[in-house]
């Protein structure tokens, strides 16, 4: 059977955590409409063994010839054999041919597959479904086995890089445009080849999301590129999110939630914290209000502070459904589960839960065993 929800509800790092649990093989499928993209990693016994992206395809081939492993004499020359019926993988056909060695194959087969998962794991929307598939069906490209473990450890030590470069890139959805005479710091400028290529993307209408696509590189290495050049007076940033919020009405609280659910689905955090926290301080007897906070809070992975929110929420609408499911995931965020486990069942026994909650009632049930068991190995961890 299918594992499926939206990305608002399990995040991809607890999508990962649960497939590692159980040891699962397969296909998990990430979509995100509002980067018009769509991920792919496959899994064998938990280990991640091959990863693709949309906006940037890896081709494993020109990746070789870019990170100078292969020349393109043999490149052309294992494409031929591919095109006259060999039914290998590019990089078995490099490596037969004596182009390259297995280890180098392996060593830029994960370095591809790491950055297609690392950018995935930036998405907090979107939509996920995990189908199970036999192991032969997986399309890899070498011998790689990455541990669900490693990866995110990995992942989280970008988080805190990212909490570094926010001091001057908040998000992706910043503008970058070259300096001028009395913005630029004086001085010699040196740049890696990677730098240039960002800087000469940095034409003052693309944000780094749409730099990132441009010139097929990660958005987290575009994002430190831009950090560095900002840092150094080369590009001066503007941000079209903070622009926004600066200028939504303030006369309600509808008006405030309003430009806040707008600046959320767009993946802009901090502008819709930022109204969202106007509306909670102006309305605080408003649940939509602290809802949507508490909905920015869970997409930043703030577990703990919208628990706190979301049991407000829960005091001034002790009926609605939708504040109840979202603080059961606040606790299974915090590691709480066997609350969050008792939060879900509640849930589930609501007398009515509307139709756009009962959309939810099948990501919430398979939640529900996956927290149980996860909470059992922590209680055996004590023995």
């Amino acid at each position: 059977m299918a594992i499926q929800g939206p990305l608002r509800e399990l995040g991809v790092h607890d999508v990962f955590q649960l497939l590692d649990l159980g040891r699962k093989t397969g296909m998990l499928k990430v979509v995100s409409e509002l980067r018009h993209n769509e991920g792919v990693i496959w899994f064998h016994e938990a280990a991640v063994v091959a990863a693709t992206i949309r906006s940037n395809p890896h081709l494993l081939g020109q990746q070789l010839l870019k990170a100078g492993r292969v020349a393109q004499e043999d490149l052309t020359r294992a494409q031929g054999l591919q095109s006259s019926g060999d039914g290998r993988r590019i990089g078995a056909i490099l490596v037969s041919l004596g182009a390259l060695s297995a280890k180098e194959l392996a060593a830029q087969v994960r370095a591809q597959i790491e950055e297609v998962v690392f950018t995935i794991l930036g998405w907090s929307e979107g939509h996920f479904v995990f189908e199970e598939v036999p192991a032969a069906a997986i399309p890899r490209d070498a011998d790689v086995r990455i541990s669900v473990e490693a990866l995110l450890l990995e992942a989280a030590r970008r988080i805190d890089e990212w909490s570094r470069i926010r001091a001057k890139v908040p998000h992706l959805g910043v503008i970058p445009r070259l300096a001028g005479p009395q913005d630029a710091d004086p001085g010699s400028l040196v740049l890696n080849p990677f730098e240039w290529r960002v800087l000469a993307a940095c034409d003052g209408g693309r944000d780094l999301q749409a730099i990132a696509t441009t010139i097929g590189e990660p958005e987290f290495d575009v994002a430190r590129a831009v950090f560095g050049l900002s840092s150094a007076g080369v590009v001066v940033l503007r941000d079209p999110a903070k622009e926004s919020a600066a200028a939504a009405p303030r006369e309600d609280a509808g008006s405030l939630v309003a430009e806040a659910e707008r600046q959320l689905q767009a993946r802009n955090l901090e502008a819709a914290r930022a109204l969202a926290d106007t509306a909670v301080s102006a309305f605080p007897e408003d649940p939509q209000a602290h809802l949507t906070l508490a909905r920015v809070l869970l997409a930043e992975r703030r577990f703990g502070e919208a628990e706190l929110v979301l049991r407000e929420v829960v005091r001034l609408d002790p009926g609605g459904p939708r504040g109840l499911r979202l603080l059961s995931w606040a606790l299974l965020g915090s590691g709480r589960f066997d609350e969050a486990v008792h939060g879900f069942e509640a849930w589930l026994a609501l007398p009515s839960l509307g139709s756009d909650e009962e959309r939810k009632v099948v990501t919430v049930g398979a939640a529900i065993p996956a927290a149980r068991q996860l909470a059992a190995l922590l209680r055996g961890t004590h023995d």
